[in-house]
């Protein structure tokens, strides 16, 4: 009977540890460095003509996870940062295509 109660004493804290780890979210250096670089390699191939609404909802996305991460929601960040990297990565592809029809 006691092995009984202990075995669900230990389950209970386990679940209560897996919780705290899963609410303690880290910052997402890497999905935010990985949008700038997403952003930055657009505009080298000529998002700003070829794909500007890309490229503005990209930027707008790195700007929403800036000011998600200075308040500290770090999941909302990198959520916002992914969906940056996502929007460059299409201006990127259309840029890229727009320039390969040109030639």
């Amino acid at each position: 009977m006691l092995a009984a109660q202990t075995t669900v004493f230990l389950r209970g804290i386990l679940i209560a540890a897996l919780f705290v780890l899963a609410a303690c979210e880290t910052m997402p250096v890497q999905e935010m460095s990985d949008a700038r670089q997403a952003i930055s390699a657009a505009r080298e191939a000529g998002a700003e003509e070829h794909a500007a609404e890309q490229l503005l909802a990209a930027e707008s996305a790195l700007e929403s996870a800036e000011e998600s991460l200075s308040t500290r929601n770090y999941g909302v960040a990198r959520q916002e940062a992914m969906a940056a990297k996502t929007a460059a990565i299409d201006a990127l592809r259309l840029s890229e295509a727009a320039r390969d029809a040109e030639n």
